[in-house]
């Protein structure tokens, strides 16, 4: 998670997604330094979200789906049970609202009838 923290790294991310690109040419998008960029490229390498192929001296990086996969994966593991538990707890709001609803509308009509026997 913390690598795609910084916006550079998920810009890095998209550009490489789709095809790979050297250090040198992902650099050339963005207003920093190439080591910099070495340095968000080797985060993302850590984190297993881009693959790295030597080609001579040259470094050749993209996206990992299956990195990414892991990601969403656990991702949705965790919301899974947040929204599970959000989910009950409106259903348990939505049931006291009807509940306390029905018991004044129940009040209400029992002091109307009472009103009317006495007259």
């Amino acid at each position: 998670m913390r690598a795609l923290a910084e916006p550079t790294r998920r810009e890095i991310l998209h550009l490489v997604r789709d095809e790979e690109h050297t250090a040198g040419e992902i650099a050339e998008h963005f207003p920093i330094s190439r080591p910099a960029v070495s340095q968000h490229l080797r985060i993302l390498e850590d984190a297993e979200l881009v693959a790295v192929r030597r080609d001579g001296t040259r470094r050749w990086y993209r996206a990992r789906p299956e990195g990414l996969a892991e990601l969403e994966a656990w991702l949705t593991e965790l919301w899974a049970g947040d929204l599970a538990r959000l989910k009950e707890a409106v259903e348990r709001e939505v049931w006291a609202t009807k509940t306390r609803a029905r018991t004044k509308t129940s009040k209400t009509a029992k002091k109307k009838s009472t009103k009317k026997g006495r007259t």
